[in-house]
């Protein structure tokens, strides 16, 4: 999870695609995939990990902080990893309603200032 929020951070667009298990066939959506890489990605949290049906089935529930087009906003999702090879993939993920950042709320990089103080502006 931390390598391909990484790889979005360096705009790594192949990294994300690879990473993709290859029943999604992910390079079929580069376009989209593209878009999302080159977005302004600000931090990423774990809230946690959990071990699926299998040793090989892994879910991480994580908050990704980016903004868009002046606004903060925050990506919410239960994400689900299968292994093969000894190289986890993405397969798919659950996704609660986003958030959307409020002016007078602490901004989302975590520097501690209102929204409308640092990004917001």
């Amino acid at each position: 999870m931390r390598a391909r929020f990484s790889a979005h951070i360096l705009k790594n667009v192949e990294f994300v695609i690879e990473t993709y298990h290859p029943s999604c066939q992910a390079s079929n959506e580069r376009d989209a995939i593209s878009e999302s890489v080159h977005s302004h990605w600000l931090r990423l949290e774990i809230i946690s990990t959990q071990i699926g049906s299998t040793p090989n089935e892994g879910f991480v529930h994580f908050k990704a902080f980016l903004e868009q087009e002046g606004e903060a906003f925050c990506l919410e999702e239960r994400s689900r990893f299968l292994k093969e090879n000894n190289c986890w993939f993405y397969i798919d993920g659950e996704f609660p309603a986003a958030i959307k950042q409020g002016r007078n709320d602490p901004c989302a990089c975590g520097s501690g200032k209102k929204y409308k103080k640092c990004c917001g502006k």
